[in-house]
């Protein structure tokens, strides 16, 4: 099945049309005149809106791993809502649209009730599956999709290479640092010394200046 293989608005939109030619969804008799929440400023446009959200209900279950509750479709298909001067606030979905068109899923076998630890909701029914499979596998036959099979009939599926992580430098443990530096004063006393007379001059001490000698005092001047 390649419900995952093509794209979601038609999928969607594939999926409204067969969903129109089951009983069991009817939509009622004020879904013209209702707008599906409170961030929307008009009803919907299209006359078929009901049958294409049941369809994006029935997808969005067959992408969810657990069960799926009213409050977060709710939260899914809700809003921001334009309040003019003052900022916009977001509000939720319609429930009662919400909560009727998981009825009719229930109905037609192609959700059910289940719990999953501490959550509740509906998940897709093998049958849900099977009626998506076929609308994608209709899908793909006319635009000539295919999908590679191995021998075994397993599809062949190839991974993309993952990045390898940059290693972080470890410090040197004491031992390897105490051997290197043993290397190197090794390698210092194998190396021959420089000979004497290229070594650097010594500085010559200074002579100790001679202190001026003391004038002798003048003779008498004889009167």
């Amino acid at each position: 099945m390649g419900i995952y293989e093509i794209p979601k608005g038609e999928l969607i939109e594939r999926a409204a049309k067969e969903l129109q030619k089951v009983t069991a969804f009817q939509p009622p008799a004020w879904s013209k005149f209702v707008k599906t929440g409170m961030s929307k400023e008009r009803q919907p446009v299209r006359d078929d809106w009901w049958f294409v959200r049941a369809a994006a209900i029935l997808r969005r279950l067959s992408d969810a791993d657990g069960p799926i509750g009213v409050q977060k479709l709710r939260t899914l298909y809700g809003g921001r809502k334009n309040r003019g001067h003052a900022p916009e606030r977001f509000y939720p979905g319609s429930g009662n649209i919400i909560r009727k068109i998981l009825q009719q899923l229930d109905k037609a076998g192609f959700a059910k009730k289940i719990e999953k630890g501490e959550h509740k909701g509906r998940a897709i029914t093998p049958a849900g599956f099977s009626f998506l499979g076929k609308i994608a596998d209709a899908y793909m036959k006319e635009h000539n999709i295919t999908m590679p099979k191995l021998p075994g009939g397993e599809l062949d599926v190839v991974e993309a290479p993952k990045e390898k992580k940059a290693r972080a430098v470890r410090a040197k443990p004491k031992k390897a640092e105490a051997e290197s530096a043993d290397e190197s004063a090794a390698t210092e006393e194998a190396t021959p010394t420089a000979p004497a007379a290229e070594a650097a001059p010594e500085k010559k001490a200074r002579a100790p200046r001679k202190k001026k000698e003391e004038a002798a005092p003048a003779a008498p001047v004889a009167q």
